[in-house]
């Protein structure tokens, strides 16, 4: 089937017109309501930027073959590259779960395995599962975060310092969110493949997936073409709150350079769409069909919070009128992503505002008129 661009306006002159892609008329995007209602979403966005609350924005929503991608404020183009933050997990996830398609090694194996500095006091009991599912029990961040970002430690050190990290429960027995668990996950990765995380997420997805815009770390981009980050209302392990942070804050060249597997590749909203779409589709670009199910639905216990593997996964994991079978994520720098497989929906909004700044924030408020206005 042959594409067909247009440049038009959904409902009446727009300030900013979106680029739309139109194929079958029945779909929901394409049918006059949803642009209608698609259209409040741009609304939010725009009404967001031109009040200066948020300086600069990316809104990318695809239904099937129709697709709408608009910039907003500061950002230069809907290719803008964003900080993507927690988006970044599933990206390295994906790259974890190419070596585990290969045969490098099984969920179930031990990260002492891997890792064996990491042992005792309940960390003998600790699978690879339980680092991508939240379950391990590793705090989010390491007790001297701060100090280690202060003194510009590599990642090898944060590592080290995880490893050390005392567990807050038995492994499998509870839920909590870790940053930590994501990065020894991604340093197994490095081990199994003889290659280090930056190389590896670039060889074996973005590079597949055609994501041109995006890359860990910062790569042959210069920092002054990334979208910068507000910092007002900024989580206080990014450096929020304290004004001696500027040398290691989201907007540093250490922390843009750094490439953290839990928060630190910038994209823009389109190859985010691209990434989503590997997991909807199956595509088996980077991973498996049935490896892409995996991390797409819950792996945790009845009675755990649900986690795909590096993904979040059921109608929260989405907007208000999501299916239970979305997944997708959110990030601390004000961006949020996710796919409906019922609607086969796209859904990406990038901000600079940081998700503390404001609620609610205008990405959740622009994602939930794009969940009303392709809903089937």
């Amino acid at each position: 089937m042959q594409r067909r661009t247009f440049v038009k306006s959904f409902v009446g002159a727009m300030a900013m017109t979106p680029l739309v892609t139109f194929f079958p008329a029945n779909l929901s995007l394409a049918s006059e309501l949803g642009r209608k209602k698609l259209q409040r979403a741009i609304d939010v966005l725009d009404q967001a930027t031109a009040s200066k609350q948020v300086e600069s924005a990316v809104l990318y929503v695809q239904q099937r073959d129709a697709v709408v991608s608009q910039s907003f404020g500061k950002a230069a183009s809907a290719d803008a590259m964003f900080l993507l933050g927690s988006i970044t997990k599933p990206i390295n996830i994906a790259a974890v779960m190419k070596q585990f398609d290969e045969g490098k090694f099984a969920l179930t194996d031990r990260v002492k395995k891997y890792l064996p500095k990491f042992t005792g006091d309940g960390r003998d009991e600790v699978t690879i599962g339980h680092l991508l599912t939240h379950t391990s029990g590793l705090p989010d961040q390491v007790a001297d975060n701060a100090e280690l970002r202060k003194n510009h430690a590599p990642l090898g050190e944060f590592a080290e310092h995880a490893m050390r990290e005392p567990l807050g429960f038995a492994a499998g027995s509870q839920y909590g969110y870790s940053s930590m668990g994501i990065l020894l996950a991604t340093r197994i990765a490095e081990i199994v493949s003889g290659a280090d995380i930056l190389t590896l997420v670039a060889e074996t997805v973005l590079q597949p997936l055609e994501m041109k815009h995006s890359v860990q770390g910062l790569g042959a981009f210069e920092i002054g073409s990334l979208v910068r980050c507000q910092m007002d209302g900024a989580a206080p392990e990014s450096g929020g709150g304290d004004p001696t942070s500027k040398e290691w804050d989201w907007n540093s060249a250490y922390w843009r350079k750094l490439g953290a597997p839990w928060g630190g590749l910038h994209a823009s909203a389109p190859d985010i769409g691209r990434f989503l779409a590997e997991f909807l589709y199956q595509q088996g670009k980077v991973v498996k069909p049935a490896t892409a199910l995996r991390m797409t639905t819950n792996q945790n216990p009845r009675g755990l919070t649900p986690r795909g593997l590096g993904f979040d996964v059921g109608p929260l994991s989405g907007s208000k009128g999501c299916s239970e079978n979305t997944f997708g994520h959110t990030g601390s720098t004000g961006t949020l992503c996710w796919a409906d497989p019922a609607s086969e929906t796209i859904c990406v909004v990038l901000t600079s505002l940081p998700r503390r700044a404001v609620q609610p924030h205008p990405r959740e408020l622009a994602a939930d008129q794009v969940a009303l206005a392709t809903e089937t």
